[in-house]
C-alpha cells in the first residue's frame, strides 16, 4: 500500500465531530450524503451488494460502524468475529464509502441526529417505521429507503458453517 493510499484510507476513518465538519463541506458543495449503519463482522459479498447500493443513492456514503462492546451487546459474548479496528480498516478500503464513524452507543440515533444525512439507508429486515432514525431524518427533509438484501449471505451463516467443518 503506498502513502497515499494509506493517507486516503486513515482519512476516512474519522470521530463524529470531524465528520459533521466534512458533511458541512460536501453539503455546501452540493453533494447528496448517505448513512447506513451495521456490525459488518465478516464482509461478504452481501454487504458488497447492499453497500454499493447505498453508495450510488447519493455523492458520498458515510458507514457508521457497531464498536466490539456494541457488537457483543447486539450479538453475543463471542462476536464480533474481527475488531473494530479489522473492521474500518475493510469498509473504509472500498473506494465507494467515503467516510467510517466509529459509534459505541445502542443504536445509531446520536449519530443520525448529529450528522443529518440526506439519505438514510436500511437493509431489507427493516420497515421504515422500525428504522432508529427514519423520523429524524425526514423531519429534516431527507429520505430513507429500504434495500434488498441480496440471498444466501449472512455473516451467522458463515460462522454457523465454519463452526460445522471442523
Amino acid at each position: 500500500m503506498s502513502k497515499d493510499t494509506k493517507q486516503t484510507l486513515t482519512q476516512k476513518i474519522t470521530a463524529k465531530q470531524e465528520l459533521a465538519a466534512k458533511i458541512q463541506n460536501w453539503k455546501a458543495q452540493g453533494k447528496r450524503v448517505v448513512f447506513t449503519n451495521g456490525c459488518f463482522d465478516i464482509v461478504h459479498p452481501g454487504h458488497i451488494d447492499y453497500l454499493s447500493e447505498a453508495a450510488n443513492l447519493g455523492d458520498v456514503l458515510i458507514v457508521g460502524l457497531n464498536t466490539d462492546q456494541s457488537v457483543k451487546k447486539l450479538k453475543g459474548e463471542h462476536r464480533p468475529v474481527n475488531n473494530e479496528f479489522s473492521r474500518t480498516q475493510l469498509i473504509g478500503s472500498m473506494f465507494f464509502v467515503d467516510a467510517v464513524v466509529l459509534f459505541d452507543e445502542d443504536t445509531p440515533l446520536e449519530l443520525i441526529t448529529a450528522l443529518k444525512p440526506d439519505v438514510l439507508v436500511k437493509g431489507g429486515d427493516y420497515t421504515i417505521e422500525n428504522i432508529v432514525g427514519a423520523k429524524e431524518t425526514i423531519a429534516n427533509g431527507g429520505e430513507v429507503r429500504v434495500l434488498n438484501f441480496l440471498p444466501g449471505y449472512s455473516s451467522t451463516s458463515i460462522i454457523e458453517k465454519i463452526k460445522h467443518t471442523e
